[in-house]
């Protein structure tokens, strides 16, 4: 049996596009067209949460309660405003109930901004606290922790909002548990809220411009988060525009 982390799935690229960066809702059937909006939470659910000792620069109190008490790593995206594409990334760790900064990341986030009821197509990156479990890309293992699917179906053809080229920003992809089955593939279907509340919402190398609802760094960046981020540490991301994660 091959590992996961090894596996190569000899993939057709097209239809497999469809789940990056918040597309899905023309792909297979999902188990069901439920409208309940997204829980803050991360996903998986946590066994239990509670404030930490010492707070993250820029979570209010309500998103710092959140945190699952056994998360020991928190990838921050705080966008610059409600409908800006414009966006930072921090990777916090924690040691001894003290929350440590990494270095600040330039990012870009969906076209239009974020929404606390993301849709498919809207062009928006969903807000909330989500699981980081499975990983993958074009490109070989860089040296993830993450459970790591290399496939030829981690493409992307054309040009961005700006006339930038697309090509590269899927060699390395952390999927976000939005909408999403974790412990899968990033490039897995299932949308268990429904195809239309979007889905294949992941971290994902930048390519100069907007999004249509993934948070994209440096492809650097996205190298260090894969070699990082540690599933015994139980990592989740926060993002959502700076007012709402001050809440």
């Amino acid at each position: 049996m091959i590992h996961r982390r090894a596996a190569v799935a000899l993939l057709s690229a097209s239809p497999l596009l469809l789940s990056g960066c918040g597309g899905g809702a023309e792909a297979a059937p999902s188990r069901s067209e439920d409208d309940r909006p997204v829980r803050v939470t991360a996903s998986p659910a946590p066994e239990s949460s509670s404030p930490q000792p010492s707070g993250i620069p820029g979570l209010g109190p309500r998103t710092t309660a959140a945190i699952p008490e056994r998360t020991e790593q928190v990838v921050v995206a705080t966008g610059r405003g409600k409908d800006s594409p414009l966006s930072t990334v921090v990777l916090y760790s924690r040691d001894d109930d003290i929350w440590e900064p990494g270095a600040r990341w330039p990012a870009h986030n969906g076209k239009d901004g974020w929404s606390e009821r993301h849709m498919a197509g809207d062009l928006r990156s969903p807000v909330g606290m989500y699981g980081l479990t499975d990983a993958g890309g074009l490109l070989a293992d860089p040296g993830s922790r993450l459970p790591y699917h290399q496939s030829y179906g981690f493409v992307s053809p054309g040009t961005g909002f700006e006339g930038e080229p697309l090509e590269g920003s899927f060699d390395y992809v952390v999927a976000i548990n939005y909408n999403r089955e974790p412990g899968t593939s990033p490039l897995d279907w299932t949308r268990p809220l429904g195809a239309k509340r979007g889905g294949g919402v992941w971290l994902h190398v930048d390519h100069g411009g907007p999004t249509h609802a993934c948070v994209s760094v440096a492809k650097a960046h996205m190298k260090e988060l894969l070699r990082t981020l540690d599933p015994d540490r139980h990592p989740v991301v926060v993002m959502g525009y700076a007012d709402w994660l001050a809440q």
